[in-house]
């Protein structure tokens, strides 16, 4: 046990210097924003789905539709669109004079292979598209028709997951096997370091496991501000010691939002670093396998709904936070706002129990409740979950994994856990996006679903509703599936979490922490707050800082 101990101190140590040594690598005189975040990062916008992964594929590519802070989407690629009447048609015109990184002119062929090759690999984003498109067609350089099989409401907004890739570099470092025929396979393993976009940001150096350095694209179609950064480093870190040194030493611009509250009120107090707080639809639910004994049954799950100390979790553990109402973060269009709120109730919560075939045989059933390692203050709420079900005789086992074997651990019913603590935040501006996302049966197996729902009749209703081009239809049902989820209780649901980034507010002005410190809405699409082009930075001011 001593010998691991002392392997584990020396992993931190050597941790600290490697990341250290990433940081220190920007000169002092360079634009450059550096931050950490959880890996794995993919950058390969077929593969990406997760946080870190998000944030680097926005900046590196782009897509017909951009997202704003208010909920909606703008032109970007596409300059103007046309929608049938029926909803089935969509037609885009895209700018003229975009070029990738390579050089080379973005055309409608390049949008259509995209999408086609996001749809064949069938990861990341797919689960969007999957479902609804039926073929995408480039008319001529600059138009492109998307028909769909069914009509989907939030269509548009959904667009903001297609990144647009080089069709001819793509095809270019393809690599001959027979995952996809002819196709070999489809230049994943050279994306896996390699970028084909046309966004503000290009990569300059990918190091798996370790981090993403990227620097400004010259030659990008719309103009950069004077101070916006020449390069970011998506760090792959959350090892708090690591991210409180590089941060209180100005090597670190913004840390990620996965720290402990300890570490934020400390370096709150370093002149010149503040912390933000970022209501991005960011949720933190308790995942419970409703295929697995006794988490399969209903008032077993409401007893615990019920016995949870909400309050606790959002005001000590993360303070600031507000306690969930519902599956949907109370910031995205289409949250039903009278939706039932479970609130901490012994004696209800010993009723529910009571119905329970596991009521009298508790302690042939403890369950395995999972945290994050990467997330340390997960452990407090795991902890407090454990002391709450105790007090009506629910045994729950702690275990602490690393992100990646939460990853590997849910692909099965039979490998996964019990109950999972796991942060979910929306992939488009819209509750449909994370109901379909955790709760429709395409997502089990996921990281956003280990309940195993596969409920034929949620499926139905959540593909109804997105099926409705109505916005106020559409939501209406989103309210109703609000009170489905509710009370079938699949999910503990904690709190909508404030993202918590400590930053360099003294040189670098970063447009979602100042819009949040007014009160106003940022962008609830995961990874858009950290788009390098809200960011600017004064490396002058740093200078000062750190003399």
């Amino acid at each position: 046990m001593k010998n691991r101990y002392t392997i584990w101190i020396l992993s931190v140590v050597l941790c600290f210097f490697v990341f250290s040594g990433v940081a220190l690598a920007a000169s002092t005189s360079e634009k450059t924003i550096r931050l950490t975040n959880a890996w794995p990062c993919y950058i390969d916008p077929a593969i990406a789905a997760d946080f870190a992964s998000s944030v680097s594929v926005a900046n590196l590519y782009d897509t017909l539709v951009f997202p704003t802070h208010d909920g909606e989407v703008v032109p970007h690629l596409a300059e103007s669109w046309t929608i049938s009447e029926d909803g089935l048609t969509y037609v885009f015109k895209l700018r003229s004079g975009v070029k990738f990184h390579d050089g080379s002119e973005l055309k409608a062929e390049d949008v259509k292979f995209s999408m086609d090759r996001l749809l064949a690999i069938g990861q990341g984003y797919s689960y969007i598209f999957k479902p609804v498109i039926d073929s995408v067609e480039a008319n001529d350089d600059y138009t492109v028709t998307f028909k769909l099989k069914k009509t989907f409401g939030p269509f548009l907004y959904s667009l903001v997951r297609l990144y647009v890739l080089n069709k001819d570099l793509t095809m270019a470092h393809i690599e001959q096997n027979d995952e996809f025929g002819e196709l070999g396979d489809y230049g994943k393993r050279w994306l896996l370091t390699n970028d084909a976009g046309s966004g503000p940001y290009q990569v300059q150096e990918m190091k798996l496991e370790e981090y993403l350095h990227a620097v400004r694209f010259a030659d990008y179609w719309k103009p950069f501000d004077p101070n916006a950064p020449d390069s970011f480093r998506n760090i792959g870190t959350t090892e708090t010691a690591t991210v409180r040194t590089l941060i209180q030493k100005r090597e670190l611009e913004i840390s990620d939002f996965r720290q402990p509250a300890e570490f934020y009120d400390n370096v709150a107090k370093v002149d010149g670093i503040n912390v933000a707080k970022l209501f991005g639809g960011s949720t933190l639910f308790t995942m419970m396998h409703t295929k697995k004994a006794p988490t399969d049954d209903v008032h077993f799950r409401k007893a615990l709904a019920y016995s949870i100390d909400y309050d606790a979790i959002a005001n000590h553990i993360f303070p600031g936070s507000h306690q969930c109402q519902g599956p949907v973060s109370f910031i995205l269009p289409g949250h039903n706002p009278n939706v039932f709120q479970y609130k901490r109730d012994l004696e209800k919560a010993k009723e529910e129990l009571a119905l329970s075939p596991y009521a009298d045989k508790l302690d042939e059933y403890p369950v395995d409740l999972v945290w994050c390692a990467e997330v340390p203050d997960e452990e407090k709420v795991a902890l407090l979950i454990q002391a709450n079900a105790a007090d009506i005789g629910i045994q729950v086992n702690v275990i602490k994994d690393p992100w990646m074997k939460i990853i590997e651990e849910v692909a099965t019913p039979e490998t996964t856990a019990t109950m999972y603590l796991i942060f979910v935040s929306p992939h488009y501006a819209e509750a449909g996006s994370m109901i379909q996302s955790k709760y429709h049966s395409s997502s089990s197996g996921t990281w956003e679903q280990s309940e195993w729902l596969q409920d034929e009749q949620l499926d139905s209703m959540i593909e109804d509703a997105i099926d409705t081009i109505d916005k106020d239809a559409r939501f209406e049902k989103y309210g109703k599936i609000q009170e489905y989820l509710v009370d079938l209780c699949p999910s503990l649901f904690l709190i909508d979490q404030p993202e918590n980034y400590a930053y360099q507010d003294a040189y670098v002005d970063w447009v979602p922490a100042d819009r949040a410190e007014r009160g106003e809405k940022v962008n609830p699409v995961m990874g858009y707050n950290q788009y390098m082009l809200d960011i600017k930075v004064y490396p002058d001011k740093r200078d000062e800082l750190v003399k």
